[in-house]
């Protein structure tokens, strides 16, 4: 009799930090998510097949994480960009 499967522990965490990064804390949230994401994918690959599942949740939790800081670092050049030709055009007149 096979004993049952388990899922990751490191899988379930990337999913829900990458839930929370859209919902609570956006870059912390993110970062974990991908943190996690990465380790579950390793442990998962690293085990025998059949002994341990998560993948799919593993690989959602690094989709939304990852979203979350590309928005992030776009926004940051946004408001960068709007900061640096903003008021460097304003100082030209």
């Amino acid at each position: 009799m096979n004993p049952p499967m388990r899922t990751s522990g490191t899988a379930i965490a990337s999913l829900i930090f990458g839930i929370v990064a859209w919902f609570g804390l956006p870059i912390i949230g993110a970062l974990v998510a991908v943190i996690c994401g990465h380790i579950a994918r390793g442990e998962i690959r690293r085990m025998p097949p059949g002994t341990i599942e998560g993948d799919g949740m593993a690989i959602a939790g690094l989709i939304l994480g990852y979203l979350q800081l590309v928005l992030g670092l776009l926004l940051v050049l946004l408001f960068i960009g709007i900061l640096v030709l903003g008021f460097g055009v304003a100082g030209w007149r």
